[in-house]
Order: structure tokens, then sequence, then C-alpha cells
């Protein structure tokens, strides 16, 4: 294994800027949240650690890029932030997210709640689930695993049409394998930072995918017509559990926060991290390192403190995505869901003693 170390003050520059203006904008921060933000370059930090690499596959490894700091976000001239006009998420659900429509609609409830937390300030909404025949995309099954994959491109020229006036941005996401062209395997997820869209697939959380056994197979390997969408008909969707959920929180707000600009972070360890492999994404934590809460507060404009509040009482409220749902449906279609407390334990511990930081 590798630790990726950087010096006090290489640290601090990437967070504060040695620009006066810069400088001057983190100085206006109040004291609870400038001191959360100097854990960045406290060597013994217990909140906030060096991102470690564990194998020559891993993102930064295989993919070299120019790290970016506070100040290059700050100074990009292609970054788009929310307007007053334009200050809502949409989230477009593509196919079923779970085997019931109640475990869907309970399911896409949780990432909208989520979403709405971390993007504090922010408004999430859910717009209707379509069929993958709506999207008129093209298809196919890939050779290696024997699953149905959708064409990423496709969906986002089909996201773009839809996206609404007050859209910051509109987000796909579906259980089904994306590709994003015939050359490639497979993509977890696309998205075009100009036109504010983006599509992303859990298909590859479930527990079963890589499994010969997995029921998500294509059975007989004829070959399938472009135009029968009829293939996705009840098609396979994995059992929502807290590793699942982990992992879509997860890739839903690492790919929005491309879409605000935010790049792969090289910092620290953090939710921006790339991740090339499974693996590698499941060792990236749920928060962002300070470097990127600061851009990320840059863009947005929220109270620190009251994100992670909102955050923590995600994590505690069970029943606040559950509206409409009588609570003998719930028992009877939702029982198989997680509990999100369980799944979310570690991080609302950390959120926790963020927070003592903060108030301190």
């Amino acid at each position: 294994m590798q630790t990726v170390w950087h010096s006090e003050q290489t640290l601090r520059t990437a967070l504060i800027s040695k620009n006066p203006a810069l400088v001057s904008q983190y100085e206006k921060l109040n004291a609870g949240e400038q001191r959360l933000m100097n854990e960045a370059f406290q060597p013994n930090s217990d909140l906030f650690g060096p991102i470690t690499l564990h194998s020559k596959s891993d993102w930064i490894t295989s993919h070299p890029e120019a790290p970016q700091d506070f100040e290059q976000f700050f100074s990009d001239p292609y970054r788009k932030a929310p307007s007053p006009e334009k200050r809502s998420i949409y989230i477009q659900c593509i196919g079923a997210l779970g085997n019931t429509r109640i475990i869907s609609e309970e399911y896409i409830k949780w990432l909208k709640g989520y979403c709405e937390a971390f993007f504090y300030g922010l408004t999430v909404k859910l717009l209707e689930p379509v069929a993958v025949s709506a999207t008129k995309c093209s298809f196919r099954v890939n050779d290696s695993t024997q699953n149905l994959q959708i064409h990423a491109g496709h969906i986002l020229k089909f996201l773009k049409k839809k996206k609404p006036g007050d859209a910051f941005c509109i987000v796909g996401i579906t259980m089904i394998d994306l590709y994003p062209r015939d050359s490639w395997n497979f993509v977890f997820g696309q998205a075009s930072l100009t036109d504010g869209v983006g599509i992303f697939s859990f298909a590859r959380y479930g527990s079963e995918f890589y499994s010969s056994r997995s029921e998500g197979r294509v059975k007989k390997l004829q070959k399938i017509s472009s135009h029968d969408y009829s293939v996705f008909d009840n098609y396979y969707t994995p059992e929502v559990t807290g590793v699942l959920l982990l992992r879509s929180c997860k890739t839903l707000t690492h790919e929005i926060g491309h879409i605000f600009g935010l790049r792969h972070c090289q910092w620290l360890s953090c939710l921006m991290q790339g991740s090339n492999h499974l693996e590698e994404a499941d060792r990236r934590p749920l928060n962002l390192c300070p470097i990127c809460l600061r851009k990320l507060q840059c863009a947005v404009g929220f109270n620190i403190i009251e994100r992670y509040k909102a955050l923590v009482r995600w994590v505690d409220d069970e029943t606040a995505d559950a509206s409409g749902v009588t609570p003998k449906r719930r028992r009877e279609d939702s029982g198989n869901l997680p509990k999100r407390g369980e799944a979310f334990k570690e991080w609302r511990e950390w959120m926790i003693r963020c927070l003592a930081v903060l108030q301190k």
C-alpha cells in the first residue's frame, strides 16, 4: 500500500489560496467552519486522512490528472453554478430500481432525501419514472457478463430534451448496465457538464452482478432486435441492501459533484477521488475533504453546520421519505429494505465529531 502525502503548506494553499481576495473570502467564514476546514492540514487529524493506493490499477496511478485546488475551481471559466432561477436537481428513474413498485419508490425517495441534505439549500425533485422504451436508446447484451446494457450517450440526449427550465441539472439513475460506445465494455456513468445532464447505473453494485448465477444474465443469446424493448419487461433488479444504498449515494453525489465543476480529488481521502474499480470505490468515503467541501459551499452557499445536521437527520429518520405509504403497506412491501441507521452508522458518528468541532 502507498500513501499519498502532501505537506502542510501545500494543503493550506490548496484550501485557502495565496490570492488575497480568496484568502479574505476564507477569513469571512465563521470560526467553526474555519476550524473544521483547517483540519485539512493538521498532521494528526482524525477527521481527514491521506489517500491510500492499494494497487497499480487504482485511479491516480492509472489516470494521471492535474490536481484542482480551490483557486483553480473558483477561477474556472467553464464552471457552472446554480442561479436563483435554476436551483433544482432533477432525478429521472429509468426502469425499475427494485423488484416491487413500493421498493422502487422508497429507494428513489431515499436518494432524493440524501441529495437534498448533501447539496443543502438546493431543491431535489423526482420526475415520473420512465421505461427504457421511452428513451429510444440503443441496447445490447454484454459479451462478458451476458447482461443487458443501454447506451449512455443516447440517454443523455433524452435527458437533455426533458430538462426543466428551473433545473441546475438532471440526472438519470437506472439498475440496467451502461455502455458509452460499442468498443467499450461498460461504464458506471456518464455526464455532460456543459448540458448539466448525467446518467448513472447501480447495476454493478448488486452483490451478484459478477456471479455466473446472476439472474440478470440473458438466458438465451438470441439476436435481439434493436427496437424490441420487451426484453426489459420484468428485467431483474438486485436486492436493495445497505451496501447497495451506500454505493448508490456515493456514486450519485460524486457524479453530481462533477456537474458543479469539482474535478477528481488528489489531496485527501474524499468522495471526489476517482475510482477505477469497485474495491476502490468502496474505499472512497461518503464525505468531502475540506478542499472539496469549500468548493461545494462556494457553489451552493450552504451553512456547513446546517448541512451536517441535515445529513444526520436523514440517517436518523427512517420514515422521512415514506409519505403516502400506509404503515401496513410499508411493512408488507418494503420489509426487505435495509435500515439507514445501520448502513450509515460509521458515517453518522464521523459527522457528529465534525459537528463537535464546528460548534466548539
